[in-house]
This record gives structure tokens, sequence and C-alpha cells, in this order.
């Protein structure tokens, strides 16, 4: 593979990643009561604590995103 190759498959990425990471938020924040009933009664959790873990949800995977798709695109935006 060329860097070129690798650096579009980033680039893609990144962009499928942050779309996704949008429509997770969008859709916890639309549905945060309905999800919250689900899964409290799925896995007897409380409400306040499936919101924490749903904000934690979302910045791990934000952070997934800049250190795995974001950080070596620019890298090798770099170095090419």
């Amino acid at each position: 593979m060329s860097v070129e190759m690798i650096r579009a498959v980033l680039g893609w990425c990144s962009i499928i990643n942050i779309g996704l990471l949008m429509f997770s938020s969008i859709l916890i924040i639309a549905i945060r009561g309905v999800a919250s009933r689900i899964h409290g009664k799925m896995f007897n959790l409380d409400e306040k604590y499936l919101s924490q873990a749903y904000f934690q949800y979302l910045a791990q995977y934000k952070i997934a995103i800049i250190v795995f798709n974001i950080v070596p695109y620019f890298a090798l935006r770099i170095v090419g």
C-alpha cells in the first residue's frame, strides 16, 4: 500500500467515525428517556448511572477516533 492510499483510508475512516459519533450523540439526546428505561431494566441499573455511562461512551469513542484515525491521518499529511 502506498502512503497516499493509507492516508485516504484514514481520512474516510475519520469521516465515517465522526458521522457515527454525531449520530450516536443525537440519538442519545433524542431518546435518552426511552433508552435509559430499556437499559435500566435490562441491566438493573439506575438512571443516574446510565447518564454517566452514555457520556463516558461518547467521550471514549471520541478519544479513540482522535488517536486511531485523525492523528495518524495528520501525521501522514505532514510526512507526505
